[in-house]
């Protein structure tokens, strides 16, 4: 099922995989950051906010996804691949405050991000304009958002293709396995969404959402998983892929995957595939 997010707020969840914030080198911009208990995440970022005028920063409401390529970003040389499992949520508002999200979409996410020093904020390493960050054509949709759902037997894995050989990028990660899911995420993200404060690498979505027109859908993107010791050390180059798979480990094995990434021939819709060619 293909998604239109233009018409959406997007967003991203940082922390919610433990060990994902030390290696991309960002744990020490959280060290102020309070959470209820150690294994919470740390915020939730914006990566697209529709009507950006005021409130919102500008560079927020250029529409940054794309499905087939990632455009470097000029001047910068350390951009990662940040294989996440995307869900899309209808919204239910009561003067001005989230009062529900309904999980109704899945998919495989890139939530790229430039690694660079001195960015005050979260998103500014997110969206750099047009083509910087992925969301599969082949969203499928939600039964339950729970441990008895679709999502339950789903897995996230990742691949840097470099002259045709196919690295394992991320740690092939189970969704369960994230520190928020399911209605744990779910009444995280209402908050934030409410009462996050402009404070350190945080923003004031709140805000943000209010000046959208409290959209009726927001994609988030729920953390991003470790990476291997290859995708920890090595960035995107022009000419290289950046694959992420979210797939059910009922109907495919982790060597499958990697398979069907080599011959190309992921094209089961039980499957999530998100493939894009970096360019400069």
């Amino acid at each position: 099922m293909i998604v239109n997010l233009e018409n959406m707020a997007t967003f991203g969840v940082a922390g919610n995989f433990t060990g994902h914030l030390e290696q991309a080198g960002e744990a020490s911009d959280f060290t102020n950051v309070k959470t209820v208990e150690a294994k919470a995440p740390k915020a939730v970022f914006p990566t697209f906010i529709k009507g950006a005028a005021t409130v919102t920063p500008a560079f927020l409401g250029i529409f940054p996804f794309d499905s087939q390529k990632i455009i470097f970003p000029k001047g910068e040389s350390k951009l990662q691949i940040e294989p996440e499992c995307a869900i899309v949520c209808d919204v239910t508002w009561d003067n001005g405050k989230v009062v529900a999200l309904k999980p109704i979409l899945f998919s495989a996410s890139n939530d790229c991000s430039i690694r660079k020093e001195g960015a005050k904020k979260i998103s500014q390493k997110k969206n750099w304009g047009p083509s910087s960050k992925g969301f599969a054509d082949n969203a499928i949709a939600i039964d339950s958002f729970d441990e008895k759902g679709i999502l339950n037997k789903y897995r996230i894995a990742s691949f840097l293709v470099r002259d045709g050989v196919v690295h394992p990028y991320g740690e092939d990660s189970a969704v369960r396995d994230y520190s928020y899911i399911y209605q744990t995420l779910i009444e995280w993200l209402i908050e934030k969404f409410n009462h996050q404060l402009n404070e350190g690498p945080a923003e004031e979505i709140n805000a943000y959402l209010n000046e959208a027109g409290c959209p009726k859908q927001v994609m988030v993107s729920i953390g991003a998983t470790r990476y291997t010791d290859f995708g920890e050390h090595n960035f995107l180059q022009d000419g290289d892929k950046a694959v992420v798979v979210v797939y059910p480990e009922d109907k495919y094995s982790k060597e499958d995957i990697i398979k069907g990434v080599e011959n190309n021939s992921l094209n089961d819709k039980a499957v999530s595939v998100l493939c894009q060619k970096v360019v400069l």
